[in-house]
């Protein structure tokens, strides 16, 4: 590995959502690549189906509910009581749900809030004095183009989830900055996985795979400190704004 690039033996990686689409495609590359990981999800038997070969030493599970204020704080207590450590997080987790401006019912709207931008935050300050320490923390928000952008009616209270989500990924590369905390948010437009499996304009067949974020995902990860990207969009189709 040239010398410029961080070596990822012995860092370890927090990755929410991993046990499904996107986050199961970057915990299992990670994993390839030599990572330590911790993955938090809200039933550990959903990971059954995650292929940690015979090296169980480098991957633990624990409960996250991004609904739940308290299990951010517990899973990244557990993380370093394993590992020692925590050299970054990728916040993953996230919910799409139909909410229009007109609709009276902020119900849906609550929950992404609660899962799309306070879960990330929650999860972020958890492990921020962690990050600090190791000096070359990183922090990824898995954002969607829904936080660039707006295309439907129906979609804008997701829209509004993800435009937060990306003003927390700023506010977040300001405040790490000094001591060597790089903030990144991945944005995809369709990827391949469960959400998109109905109603999308495309096909799947013509979508983004999830091993391709998450190839992006590691290549962020593996950048110096004087290398900081802090939005990476990806898309499928051309659009004249991103």
């Amino acid at each position: 590995m040239p010398e410029e690039l961080l070596d990822p033996d012995g860092r370890v990686m927090m990755v929410s959502g991993a046990n499904r689409g996107i986050g199961t495609a970057i915990a299992e590359r990670l994993y390839r690549d030599g990572y330590r990981l911790s993955l938090g999800v809200r039933e550990l038997s959903s990971l059954a189906s995650f292929d940690t070969a015979t090296d169980d030493e480098r991957v633990m599970a624990h409960h996250y509910e991004a609904k739940d204020s308290t299990t951010a704080r517990a899973w990244a207590d557990a993380t370093v009581q394993r590992f020692g450590r925590i050299d970054g997080v990728i916040n993953n987790a996230g919910i799409l749900r139909s909410f229009r401006i007109d609709d009276n019912d902020e119900a849906d709207l609550d929950e992404m809030w609660e899962v799309n931008v306070k879960g990330p935050l929650r999860v972020i300050r958890a492990a921020f004095a962690h990050l600090k320490r190791v000096e070359t923390g990183r922090i990824i928000n898995i954002v969607s183009l829904s936080g660039k952008r707006v295309k439907g009616e129906s979609i804008g209270g997701y829209c509004m989830s993800k435009y937060a989500a990306m003003a927390l990924t700023h506010a977040v590369r300001y405040a790490g900055w000094a001591e060597g905390i790089r903030t990144t948010a991945i944005c995809p437009g369709y990827v391949a996985t469960d959400m998109t499996s109905v109603g999308a304009s495309i096909d799947q067949s013509a979508m983004t795979r999830p091993s391709a974020v998450a190839h992006v995902v590691a290549m962020v990860l593996a950048l110096p400190n004087p290398v900081s990207v802090v939005e990476v969009p990806i898309n499928c189709v051309l659009e004249p704004d991103v």
